[in-house]
């Protein structure tokens, strides 16, 4: 079945937002990055504003600014009531202390996307592609970033869709680091993690479950970090 736009629910994360989900130092940040199921986020905008390397991937780059712009009007209002109907699981701080600036927060980031979009799919900047299969090369990227995807959605996703997806990962990249292991509205584990977590050993892979500073889903703290032995 094609992919759809209404599938999608877009959210898109900042920089600022990156730098704390993903622990990104400034050694980081010089690295050749790949941003998997990067979404509407403005971490390619500002990276690329920095004279950095970044290739995000996600198949709502096969639509047009336009038609994401529309799809991301009509979901914030449901995102916006969801928050509010489970405002207990998540966390709340004087800078964003209800949804409503939550919501002009993430508008904001994905404004800078939408600005950014048309120029960087020009320049294969931004690449309409998908888990569990990616056009890249063989360790193509020093760093790949996967961010509210895989364990997110573990309702929606198979336990081998996460595992092939994150040996995927590891495949292109160097490096990767997967934020968060919650499902998406929980306060626990996705059942998919430690699962995952023996098939990507049994494969040679190294792997370590780091804290971030960041969390706002309730719980949502830490990072899977995965790569190759030396």
């Amino acid at each position: 079945m094609a992919f759809q736009l209404t599938q999608v629910v877009p959210w898109g994360r900042s920089f600022a937002d990156y730098r704390k989900m993903f622990s990104l130092t400034g050694e980081d940040l010089e690295r050749s990055i790949l941003d998997c199921a990067g979404g509407p986020a403005s971490f390619n905008a500002t990276m690329h504003r920095l004279g950095k390397r970044v290739i995000s991937c996600d198949p709502i780059y096969q639509f047009s600014a336009a038609e994401i712009a529309q799809r991301i009007e009509e979901t914030c209002p449901k995102i916006v009531a969801g928050l509010h109907e489970n405002h207990d699981w998540f966390v709340w701080s004087a800078e964003l202390p209800t949804p409503e600036a939550l919501a002009d927060y993430r508008l904001q980031a994905m404004g800078e996307f939408l600005a950014d979009f048309p120029a960087g799919l020009q320049t294969q900047r931004y690449q309409p592609c998908s888990l569990p299969n990616l056009p890249f090369g063989d360790g193509e990227f020093e760093l790949a970033l996967c961010s509210h995807l895989l364990f997110t959605y573990s309702a929606q996703f198979s336990l081998e869709f996460h595992q092939q997806s994150i040996v995927e990962l590891a495949r292109v990249a160097q490096e990767v680091r997967v934020f968060p292991l919650l499902e998406n509205y929980q306060v626990t584990r996705s059942p998919h993690v430690q699962p995952t977590i023996d098939h990507l050993v049994d494969r040679g892979l190294r792997v370590e479950i780091v804290p971030t500073t960041y969390e706002f889903q309730r719980g949502g703290h830490e990072l899977l970090r995965v790569w190759r032995a030396p």
